[in-house]
């Protein structure tokens, strides 16, 4: 059966939505999903920012040269391998701790001196002023370690929230994609329903069904990835902000603990908490690298928006964000667009004709399209003296039959049903909705989540480095007071059994002396 000229327009409009499908907004999120088709359309190579030219541990140490993709190992390696100062220090931190700790146990049990031959009255002056710059440096060094702990911990709620929010848009703009689905497969349903009273109603009711329901699978399938993606970020984000602040917490209360058992002598517990601050600090050095490399992965983020907003079909996003698989599609919508204007400058001339051969007042329809070649959609923005096309079947309901005032009615509120659901449908084609949530987030929020991952580094590698004095100082402290309290031991020792000899002596002595009397 051959379609109408008002049916071949109206299912033309709908062939657009077929190519929604191809959209995959799951990408958004920032985790891999699937792979999508490159278009052969592009004629520019993409864009790579040479910020990401960085070495990649994976690659024997080359460098990567692949630009920002995050769907790409070898981009993750390069970019995590940044925050290799941290690690490495850490390393050798945990190191030395092994070799002090191994150099204490041989000196502990296997190289005892005998007799340590020194002289109480200088180790005790010698013990009295070390020990008063140890306490001077301890408590500097305390005050230094809590205010450094309390930058790192402000820093990681501000860019724990930031980063979140950063979530939040994106996972939005994925819902908002998937609303604009149901709306339109809403509307293609009622237009079904439409036309089910005309004389195409069968084919047009099979093509609109079967169209529907792929769209509505599709905006189904980004509802399910937006919600387990939004879980997966939120997860990670929790887990790097739970660790950072129980690891600080705990060596804020270390770093307290061990100034109070420092001062009261409580040399056992000051020895297990020196252990406690080394391995501690070696945590301290890993998350600076840590934050570190996440600095450099929200620059490229950064980086790589900005150039998605100059040119979305030819940036480092296009791998994740297929806009230009979409620029097929710009025609057939602005076809359609065509023919909703020329249909309605058809009707609008038909009107005039009428007013000049039977003298009749009839109102025009708002046509709503611009002139070619933009056709720009004109929402509610109708001339006076018109009216939308949804309100046409009220206007003809006195001239003209039942039977053709449901034919009327079902054209008219199948168009005006998809052109409310037109914006959506355009925002999706241009990626508009992408480049919106993509510039809400560089405007207010790229910097801020800069500067608060840039805060927590610094303030991170400031307190490692006073952990690290504090360690030694401690350290330092409880090695002068086991070397003095072992000489002060031997010293009190040999003078008891001296003591001792002299008093045997005496009273042999004295013993003689009574019997040469007797």
């Amino acid at each position: 059966m051959e379609f109408p000229h008002q049916t071949k327009l109206l299912l033309s409009l709908f062939s657009i939505l077929t190519l929604l499908s191809a959209f995959n907004f799951t990408h958004v999120s920032g985790l891999s999903g699937r792979q999508l088709l490159q278009t052969e359309n592009t004629s520019e190579p993409i864009r790579h920012s040479d910020d990401t030219v960085r070495v990649d541990p994976l690659d024997h140490f080359n460098k990567y040269k692949g630009g920002f993709d995050i769907t790409n190992q070898h981009y993750w390696s390069s970019t995590i391998f940044t925050g290799i100062p941290g690690y490495a220090i850490g390393v050798v931190w945990l190191l030395c701790g092994i070799g002090y700790g191994g150099f204490l146990v041989v000196t502990t049990f296997w190289c005892k001196s005998g007799n340590r031959k020194l002289k109480k009255k200088k180790r005790f002056s010698c013990y009295k002023h070390c020990y008063l710059w140890h306490i001077i440096l301890a408590s500097f060094f305390t005050i230094l370690a809590i205010a450094a702990s309390g930058l790192v911990l402000g820093g990681n709620v501000k860019f724990h929230s930031r980063a979140s929010t950063v979530v939040d848009i994106v996972i939005e703009t994925a819902n908002n994609a998937s609303g604009t689905i149901y709306n339109t497969t809403g509307a293609m349903r009622n237009i079904r329903e439409n036309l089910e009273t005309t004389v195409v109603g069968f084919q047009a009711s099979n093509f609109l069904t079967s169209t529907s329901d792929q769209l509505d699978d599709e905006a189904a399938d980004i509802e399910r990835e937006a919600r387990k993606n939004r879980r997966l970020i939120n997860k990670g984000l929790n887990i790097v902000y739970i660790i950072t602040t129980v690891i600080i917490s705990l060596n804020l209360v270390a770093v307290i603990a061990l100034s109070v058992s420092g001062f009261l002598k409580f040399r056992r517990a000051v020895h297990w908490l020196i252990v406690f601050c080394w391995f501690l600090t070696i945590l301290c050095w890993f998350s600076f690298g840590l934050y570190f490399f996440l600095e450099n992965f929200a620059g490229d983020t950064c980086t790589a928006l900005e150039d998605f907003q100059q040119d979305p079909y030819n940036s480092s996003l296009s791998s994740i964000l297929p806009c230009n698989e979409l620029l097929s599609a710009k025609p057939v919508l602005s076809d359609v667009s065509a023919g909703i204007y020329d249909l309605v400058n058809e009707v609008n001339s038909n009107i005039t004709s009428l007013q000049q051969t039977m003298s009749l007042n009839l109102i025009y329809v708002c046509n709503p399209f611009s002139a070619p070649p933009e056709y720009k959609y004109l929402q509610g923005n109708c001339p006076e003296n018109t009216i939308p096309i949804g309100e046409i079947p009220k206007a003809l309901k006195v001239f003209i039959s039942t039977s053709n005032f449901k034919t009327v009615e079902a054209y008219t509120t199948s168009i005006q049903n998809l052109l409310n659901a037109y914006p959506g449908m355009e925002d999706l084609v241009e990626c508009q909705t992408v480049k919106d949530a993509f510039s809400e987030i560089l405007i207010k929020h790229c910097q801020p989540l800069k500067r608060y991952v840039r805060m927590v580094w610094v303030a991170m590698v400031f307190l490692s480095v006073i952990m690290v004095v504090l360690v030694l100082v401690w350290t330092t402290k409880a090695r002068h007071e086991r070397n003095y309290h072992s000489s002060d031991g031997s010293v009190k020792h040999h003078i008891a059994a001296a003591n001792m000899l002299d008093s045997g002596m005496a009273n042999a002595g004295n013993g003689n002396t009574d019997h040469t009397l007797v």
